[in-house]
């Protein structure tokens, strides 16, 4: 297929293909969980590591199987699919992220309510996980040398965790203030997180289906090209060629891409944050 497109030899675009093949391949789930399990590879430099960007790879197969605008196309393509990674990668983050500073919370209010001083209480947090443990590291600090710790919790407040540990400050600081139950006001907000964590898992549960559909009715272009490649209609040469296919190209491309934004974001706003 690829031999028979000019410009295009079959020697030099199959390697392309596959070098593209395995540097976009995800990480292997057994070896992630491994490293968190063992903690190996924890602190590691990344130096190392190859970051390439997507679009700077991709733009070479695109201007080598479409042309020029073939190589913007690509490249943007390339932006896309990466920006939705990292998005999913961020959704991912935050909801453990929220997961591990509920049981970090549950932790803390069952040691108040057994007596404990909330700066004992905050102690424990290097038996938390580590998202939840680098949140409320400098609040324990704050507390063992007798600094406030609402001010030294809304220091460490960043991310998706931001408004959870602006509300942990507020209700630290109301009972600072004015002597109500920690224990009473943590357990409230425990429970609200806990929530938020089920429903969204829910939500995302029910999302699956559309999410599924999305992405199918935005690979049916893709799937259309080859399968005209492979009837011998030769729809990369039109593509390529003239001034109506780079044209049309470049406006698929644009219309698809606008489309598989619109709807990540509609599904993303039916999830609660």
């Amino acid at each position: 297929m690829l031999s028979a497109l000019p410009g295009t030899p079959q020697g030099v675009a199959v390697p392309v293909l596959l070098v593209l093949a395995v540097l976009a391949l995800p990480p292997v789930p057994g070896r992630s969980r491994w490293r968190a399990l063992t903690g190996a590879g924890r602190g590691r430099p990344a130096a190392g590591r190859l970051t390439v960007p997507l679009p700077l790879l991709a733009a070479p197969l695109g201007g080598l199987l479409l042309g020029p605008v073939g190589a913007v196309c690509a490249a943007g393509v390339a932006w896309g699919v990466r920006r939705r990674l990292a998005a999913r990668r961020a959704a991912d983050r935050a909801g453990a992220t929220a997961a591990e500073l509920a049981d970090a919370l549950a932790r803390v209010t069952d040691e108040l309510r057994t007596g404990a001083h909330p700066a004992a209480a905050l102690a424990g947090h290097v038996h938390d996980g580590p998202l939840a443990r680098a949140l409320l590291e400098p609040a324990a600090v704050a507390a063992r040398i007798g600094e406030p710790v609402p001010e030294a919790l809304r220091r460490a407040a960043r991310g998706p965790a931001r408004r959870d540990i602006d509300r942990i400050a507020a209700a630290w600081e109301l009972a600072d203030t004015h002597g109500a139950p920690l224990a009473d006001l943590l357990t409230g907000l425990l429970d609200d997180i806990r929530w938020r964590i089920a429903h969204g898992a829910r939500v995302r549960a029910q999302l699956a289906g559309p999410r599924a559909t999305a992405s199918v009715l935005t690979a049916l272009p893709l799937a259309g090209i080859g399968l005209g490649q492979l009837m011998g209609i030769a729809p990369l040469t039109v593509l390529r060629t003239g001034l109506h296919g780079p044209a049309l190209l470049l406006t698929g491309v644009v219309l698809t891409v606008a489309g598989a934004v619109w709807a990540d974001r509609i599904l993303r706003g039916a999830v609660p944050g």
